[in-house]
């Protein structure tokens, strides 16, 4: 029998760092964090979890990707506001904290366009500086699709970044 008590008390604050990471948002980790547990229940009921860190991180960057998807088809853009208190910065002005809060979001909606491996694979290297051969094993692919994958997820952000740009630029021309 899994003591789950012991195992959240143990991966936790992981599960909470990664979903509240891609979220900006207390709520929106803390479903992301809940629907984490959910899923890891649901796989021990068919095997032996070996690696508990890797699985938890792993589930808790899907479930919060999923939590973003959900966020930009339900609502569009949304209108929440990052919490800019949590931003690292030495003491940015006003002007920069919007910006880096409106980078944050473009970012984040630019995500949920990503097949769920690219993102996945981004998140793991980008927000949980994990190695190409950590990654390949967490998504039980080998060393090379996760760079395909990584420069295909570059590639697609920069465009859809690119684009999102171009048409803010006219909006504000017009």
């Amino acid at each position: 029998m899994i003591d789950w008590a012991k195992v959240v008390r143990k991966h936790g604050h992981v599960v909470w760092q990664t979903a509240y990471r891609l979220l900006a948002d207390h709520e929106d980790a803390a479903d992301a964090f809940q629907e984490t547990f959910v899923s890891a229940l649901q796989i021990t009921q068919h095997g032996r979890v070996r690696d508990w860190s890797g699985l938890l991180r792993t589930l808790a960057t899907r479930r919060a990707l999923d939590q973003l998807r959900r966020r930009y088809r339900l609502a569009g853009r949304s209108d929440r506001e990052a919490d800019l208190s949590q931003l690292p910065s030495a003491n940015p002005g006003p002007a920069q904290q919007a910006a880096a809060s409106e980078l944050q979001e473009r970012l984040r909606e630019a995500m949920t366009l990503l097949t769920p491996q690219q993102a996945e694979a981004f998140c793991l290297r980008h927000l949980e500086h994990m190695s190409y051969r950590q990654i390949a094993r967490q998504l039980g692919v080998t060393v090379n699709s996760v760079s395909a994958l990584l420069h295909r997820a570059r590639m697609h952000l920069r465009e859809s970044m690119r684009e999102d740009l171009a048409s803010k630029q006219k909006g504000e021309q017009e």
